[in-house]
């Protein structure tokens, strides 16, 4: 995929790649934050709490998740401060997590735009993504259609999130 910047400039500067071994841990303290802070306002502390926990706080949880999903990043310093995996092959998109105090600059979108471009490339026709209440409504008015709502039990306990799709527009010929 290359490295290359933000379609924004606003600062502070963030570059797109595909993920490497070394930011495994910062995938893992990008993903706990964003539960932890991000979601305060969508989720219970116990909620947020229990999903936290589905991955342990550690690097190299995150590194083996890459030979499962193709994972793009953000990065602004040569660290990670977001990330997308993508199962490629069903078009969907696994996980999408930004730093709290970067959300809502436009970086999730980015790499949503990314993913959107691999799935085209490879003869897909649809994006889908299972969001919590957190991104849904933005996507919701960015294009993407509810297909359902549905609950996911984390440790205990049961958080609300959405099944979206977006169709995909072919490639220009």
């Amino acid at each position: 995929m290359g490295q290359f910047e933000s379609p924004h400039d606003a600062a502070p500067r963030i570059l797109y790649r595909e993920a490497r071994a070394q930011d495994g841990g910062d995938q893992a303290e990008v993903f706990h934050h964003a539960v932890m802070q991000g979601a305060m306002s969508h989720y219970t502390l116990a909620a947020r709490q229990a999903w936290a926990a589905v991955l342990p706080r550690e690097g190299s949880a995150w590194v083996a998740r890459h030979a499962l999903y193709t994972t793009l990043v953000a990065t602004c310093d040569g660290r990670c401060v977001a990330f997308l995996e993508l199962d490629l092959p069903r078009g969907h998109v696994e996980s999408l997590y930004v730093w709290p105090s970067l959300a809502r600059r436009g970086i999730g979108g980015a790499l949503l735009g990314h993913a959107e471009r691999l799935v085209r490339e490879r003869g897909g026709e649809r994006l889908s993504i299972d969001a919590s209440l957190v991104m849904a409504d933005g996507l919701e008015r960015r294009g993407w259609s509810r297909v359902r709502e549905e609950w996911v039990e984390r440790g205990g306990e049961r958080l609300p999130r959405r099944r979206l799709e977006k169709p995909l527009a072919p490639q220009p010929a």
